[in-house]
């Protein structure tokens, strides 16, 4: 792939972002596709980032990716957010048009259909949040809308708190628990924490508690203790490759109008995620 006087420039903003993929699968399908485009890492801090949001007007970038901790951080200094990005009060995806930044969030649509792709259905489960960050917000807009009720654990209990009371304002089914004792009640667990980035990280939940037939979910792009431990009690598991690489997707036709050769996304990551 070469680079031009026309190639235009999109990217990830984080702190940290080293440890992102994403730049494998669109990059990936930036080359599958033929498009003039390159997708590069930038590591910004968050007393960084009005400055660097910016500069994806100085620079003239055609937009970006958010990651953590900038999600919640960037909606002041946009010039619109749509209605999902608004609704779930976070953004991960950035579009610059003619210098004018708009903000929407592909999390929950991609994780949505990363579990329709394995045939689960969110429709009419009791569901259950473990953390309250921003990957929460995403993921528990769209169970809340969905889901017969929707509930939030959080080690910091006010967090958990203003997350429920936020996700309430439409739909007013998400409840707050105060401990874990009740596992085997919940038809979907999805951890949200990053407990499992390290393989000596404690489990965000006692897996004893689990029954056969529920459904776990670990946002984390790996197969965790978490998952693998759900499995051994007959749980069915799903890790967070899937949603990255719909959320990927998403983005990547936001940025130019091209369907997103998703195949050759996923084969990238596959090949690189461990």
């Amino acid at each position: 792939m070469q680079i031009s006087g026309k190639t235009k420039i999109t990217g990830i903003f984080g702190w940290p972002v080293e440890h992102t993929l994403s730049p494998y699968m669109q990059n990936a399908a930036f080359s599958h596709c033929g498009l003039d485009y390159r997708y590069l890492p930038f590591l910004v801090s968050p007393d960084r980032l009005s400055n660097a949001i910016e500069a994806i007007r100085s620079l003239n970038m055609c937009g970006v990716n958010l990651t953590i901790p900038h999600k919640e951080a960037s909606l002041p200094f946009l010039d619109s957010v749509d209605e999902e990005a608004l609704a779930i009060g976070a953004v991960n995806t950035i579009i610059n048009t003619k210098g004018r930044l708009t903000g929407h969030n592909t999390d929950g649509r991609g994780f949505a259909t990363a579990l329709q792709e394995q045939g689960i259905t969110l429709e009419g489960c009791k569901a259950l949040i473990v953390g309250a960050g921003g990957a929460s917000r995403a993921v528990g807009h769209y169970l809340s809308r969905n889901a017969k009720s929707l509930h939030i654990y959080n080690r910091t209990h006010e967090k958990a708190v203003a997350l429920a009371s936020f996700l309430s304002r439409t739909t007013g089914n998400a409840i707050v628990v105060k401990d874990l004792s009740f596992l085997s009640d919940y038809d979907i667990i999805i951890n949200a924490t990053s407990l499992g980035l390290k393989d000596d990280d404690p489990l965000p939940l006692d897996t004893d508690l689990l029954s056969p037939f529920q459904i776990v979910c670990d946002l984390i792009y790996r197969q965790t203790t978490l998952l693998m431990k759900a499995q051994q009690k007959g749980c069915r598991t799903a890790n967070g490759l899937g949603m990255l690489l719909w959320q990927g997707a998403y983005a990547f036709e936001l940025w130019t109008g091209t369907r997103p050769p998703v195949d050759v996304m996923r084969t990238a990551l596959l090949s690189i995620a461990k």
